[in-house]
């Protein structure tokens, strides 16, 4: 690996934990709503506490935001190697680095350097990572990820097992659409897949533990719900 390929490395994980400490719950709770987030329903600074809470509309501007964040950080991240002109294995997009870059927003909407490291879980940005990655393995994931909503009615659930599948989803597609790649090149790529995975199934380990005693909350489209909101 040389330098100028670890320069690149370093910078994209620089970049994107800052862009992805920007947390759209907490920004728009902020500017529409004038609270924080944070100290409402189930406390998460995530998507569903922001629907639950504020409504659809401060809803969908959060949704924009995650979204985008993780697209922007993965678009800079390659053009940073554009740049610097570094490739591995003879991909001068270099893939991986937009691996790296997801890894690196995930953290920083994790744990957001501007908010006293308290933010969301995380699902959106690395779903949207790989709307700029692979859009095959986004939309299986959504399909996924929509299927369990619809006959579970828990996001948490759907959450849960779309990134789950993530590393197989990778694995595969990558076989199938790069034969001619290195092996190791195919088994980075899917590593780094599932060390984003295994992060936002972490993240979700309390609604695991409600999902187990039957006392997680089932998603509905209606907002403001005010009681124990726990996703």
């Amino acid at each position: 690996m040389n330098g100028m390929l670890i320069l690149a490395i370093v910078l994209s994980l620089v970049i994107s934990y800052l862009l992805g400490s920007c947390n759209s719950a907490i920004i728009v709770g902020r500017l529409v709503k004038h609270q924080d987030i944070r100290t409402l329903g189930s406390k998460n600074a995530g998507l569903t506490n922001t629907l639950r809470c504020f409504g659809k509309g401060c809803a969908l501007l959060t949704l924009i935001g995650d979204l985008g964040k993780g697209i922007v950080a993965v678009l800079l991240s390659k053009g940073i190697c554009t740049l610097m002109d570094v490739s591995i294995a003879g991909d001068e997009r270099v893939q991986f680095i937009g691996y790296v870059a997801g890894i690196a927003a995930i953290l920083g909407h994790v744990f957001p350097l501007y908010y006293g490291f308290k933010g969301g879980k995380g699902v959106l940005v690395g779903v949207s990572v790989f709307l700029v990655i692979d859009w095959k393995a986004f939309c299986i994931m959504i399909l996924i990820f929509a299927v369990v909503l619809a006959i579970s009615k828990y996001v948490s659930l759907g959450s849960i097992i779309g990134a789950s599948c993530c590393p197989v989803i990778t694995l595969l597609l990558q076989l199938a659409s790069f034969p001619e790649r290195p092996l190791w090149y195919t088994l980075l790529n899917t590593g780094m897949a599932a060390v984003m995975a295994a992060w936002v199934v972490w993240m979700h380990r309390s609604n695991i533990e409600r999902l187990r005693s039957g006392t997680e909350n089932r998603f509905s489209f209606s907002s403001k719900k005010k009681d124990t909101a726990k996703d």
